[in-house]
């Protein structure tokens, strides 16, 4: 399965939520949930339930997210927990009537939804849980395909580097958000980040993106901008020419600080060097002996002849005997 292709439906049990929630000065952002859950794919069907008579705190948000709320009655009116029963009907229904939904997301920590799951993967769907990490269970956990904790949502990362404070606003909007989506892309394990795959993100990630109202005519063109910034690279593929950004943000810094390290090293270590032998030879309280100058060849006779002559052995007539 792609994951560009990925259909989402989102089910909620709220109530377990809540459990969870209870004793945290902090309240449950769903915004923080659809942002995350975006970059999984398009989110096609969204429902949350719980007795919202209980929760009415929470409804404002989750309308505004275009949630649809399930109302549940009390446990205490039905005796059996009603919203557990109604979200496992309804995901099946959709699983069996809606095949092009691949990817189903069950927001709780409840052990009892693990049936569910077993179930959903059997019909060859993606299953994604989140939960509260205190109120999660462990068999619900180990038995998804993935699970996402939601205290690790929203956590900053070092990844994308700051923008520059002189760009104008509108650039500056476009380029966190080309840096967000490629972020993502990288969180879900993408090698290969295509232009077209990057800009499908961004859309999903705020649908009324338009590279054109940010001042480019294409997106390549905003790309290209991007590159001449310093915040990513591109390359062109030799089949599609089409752009792919190899790396971007601290992977750019991080190559930079690795080519310029080895020449670092040489340095320290002739240093280093020169330091050993200066402390040695002041330890050994002796300097450097002075090099013995070379002895000067004698000069060259202006006479050549005459000083043969002089070294030349005389021979008498009386020593030569017949």
């Amino acid at each position: 399965m792609n994951d560009g292709d990925r259909s989402l439906a989102i089910y909620i049990d709220f109530e377990n939520l809540a459990l969870g929630f209870q004793g945290r000065r902090d309240r449950f952002d769903i915004e923080r949930v659809l942002e995350r859950l975006v970059e999984k794919g398009k989110i096609v069907c969204k429902k949350a339930y719980a007795d919202w008579s209980r929760f009415s705190s929470f409804t404002t948000q989750l309308h505004e997210a275009a949630i649809e709320l399930i109302e549940i009655p009390r446990r205490a009116q039905s005796g059996k927990n009603s919203a557990d029963i109604r979200l496992c009907v309804d995901a099946m229904d959709l699983a069996y009537s809606k095949e092009h939904i691949n990817t189903f997301v069950i927001v709780s920590g409840d052990s009892d939804f693990s049936p569910l799951v077993s179930k959903l993967k059997e019909l060859g769907k993606h299953v994604i849980g989140l939960g509260m990490q205190e109120s999660t269970s462990d068999l619900l956990r180990d038995n998804c395909d993935e699970f996402i904790y939601y205290e690790d949502l929203g956590k900053t990362t070092t990844l994308t580097p700051a923008l520059d404070a002189h760009l104008p606003e509108t650039k500056r909007k476009a380029f966190a958000l080309l840096l967000e989506s490629l972020l993502a892309l990288r969180r879900e394990n993408k090698e290969v980040l295509w232009s077209s795959m990057v800009k499908d993100t961004m859309k999903r990630k705020k649908p009324s993106f338009n590279e054109s109202y940010h001042g480019y005519r294409t997106f390549s063109e905003l790309l290209e901008d991007a590159q001449k910034e310093g915040l990513l690279e591109l390359e062109t593929d030799k089949r599609s020419r089409t752009y792919v950004v190899t790396r971007f943000g601290d992977e750019l810094r991080a190559e930079t600080a690795a080519a310029a390290a080895p020449a670092k090293k040489k340095s320290r270590r002739r240093r280093s060097s020169a330091k050993k032998k200066a402390a040695a030879e002041t330890k050994n309280g002796s300097s450097p002996l002075p090099e013995a100058p070379l002895a000067e060849a004698p000069a060259p006779s202006e006479h050549p002849a005459e000083a043969s002559q002089a070294v030349e052995p005389t021979i008498d007539d009386a020593d030569i005997r017949f």
